[in-house]
C-alpha cells in the first residue's frame, strides 16, 4: 500500500483543512456544492470539523470496541466568521491525536487490514480534508492542488476500504455490484516514483481485490495521481479527459461501472 510518512500526513491534514476553510469563507455558507449533491458549504464545513473531532476522540480514548465509538458530535459555530478557527482547531486536534506515540496503539480499524487503527483514521482524516477541500475550492473558484504522493496514498486508502470486510458489511449493495468474474482494472499515475502509483483491481465472484503494481488489464486509466483520485472519488468525470487529464485504454464502461458503484460513505 502506498504510504505517507506520518509527519507528512499530519502536516497535510492541517494544510488542506486550512485551505478548505479559506475556500468556504470565499464561497459563503449557503453556496451549493455540486460535487456533494444536496450539500451546502455549511454542511461541508460541519461534516469535516465534526469528523476530525470524532476521529480525535477515538484515538485519544484508544477505542478498540466499535460499539463504544463516540455518539456526540462537535457543534458547528453559528457564526460563519468563526468557522476557519473552528476548523483549524479540529485539524490540529486530529493531527495531535495521531502522534508518533499513538501510531501503533490499539485502536479500532474499520478496514480490518494490516494498518493500525490510528494509521487508518489518519488516512481517513486526510482523505476528508483533501477531497472535501477540493469540493470547497471548486465552489469558490480557487485552485485545489494535491501533491502526487498524497493523492497516491489516498488512492490506496480508498481501494483498501472498498475491498475490506467492513465495506461488505456496511455497503453490501456496493460490494456486490463490484464483484465479477475476473474483470480487471488498472489505475496508473504518471507522476509518482516506481510502482507507488500503480493499482491493479480484480473483480472476483467472492469480492473485489486490489494489489499494487502493473499487469495486463481489461481497462487501464492513466493520468496524474491527483486526477485519478478525483475521478475515483467521483469529483471529476472519467470521460472529461481534457479537465481531468486522464486517458482510458480499454473497456471504458467497465471503469465507469466501478466508479458508479463505489461512492464513499464519507462523501
Amino acid at each position: 500500500m502506498t504510504k505517507l510518512k506520518a509527519e507528512d500526513a499530519r502536516r497535510a491534514i492541517v494544510e488542506h483543512t486550512r485551505r478548505l476553510g479559506e475556500s468556504a469563507a470565499a464561497a459563503g455558507p449557503d453556496a451549493a456544492v455540486p460535487t456533494t449533491p444536496g450539500w451546502t458549504i455549511s454542511d461541508l464545513v460541519e461534516h469535516v470539523g465534526q469528523s476530525q473531532n470524532w476521529v480525535s476522540e477515538i484515538i485519544e480514548r484508544r477505542i478498540t470496541d466499535p460499539t463504544q465509538l463516540p455518539t456526540e458530535m462537535a457543534v458547528l459555530p453559528a457564526d460563519p466568521r468563526e468557522w476557519q478557527a473552528w476548523l483549524s482547531e479540529s485539524a490540529q486536534r486530529v493531527a495531535g491525536a495521531c502522534s508518533d506515540d499513538a501510531l501503533d496503539a490499539p485502536v479500532f480499524n474499520p478496514a480490518a487490514d494490516e494498518r493500525s487503527g490510528t494509521r487508518f483514521w489518519m488516512s481517513s482524516a486526510l482523505n476528508e480534508a483533501v477531497v472535501h477541500g477540493f469540493d470547497a475550492a471548486n465552489v469558490a473558484g480557487r485552485p485545489a492542488d494535491i501533491d502526487a504522493d498524497i493523492a497516491a496514498a489516498l488512492i490506496s486508502n480508498h481501494l483498501a476500504m472498498l475491498t475490506s470486510p467492513t465495506w461488505e458489511m456496511l455497503r453490501s449493495e456496493s460490494a456486490h455490484a463490484i464483484r465479477g468474474t475476473g474483470q480487471t482494472l488498472q489505475w496508473l499515475a504518471i507522476d509518482t516514483a516506481d510502482d507507488a502509483g500503480a493499482w491493479f483491481v480484480e473483480r472476483r465472484p467472492g469480492g473485489a481485490t486490489w494489489q499494487p503494481g502493473t499487469r495486463q488489464a481489461d481497462v487501464t486509466v492513466t493520468g496524474p495521481a491527483r486526477s485519478l483520485l478525483l475521478a475515483l472519488t467521483r469529483r471529476l468525470p472519467l470521460t472529461d479527459r481534457e479537465a481531468a487529464d486522464i486517458n482510458v485504454d480499454g473497456d471504458t464502461a467497465l471503469a465507469q461501472h466501478w466508479l458508479d458503484n463505489t461512492a464513499h460513505v464519507s462523501g
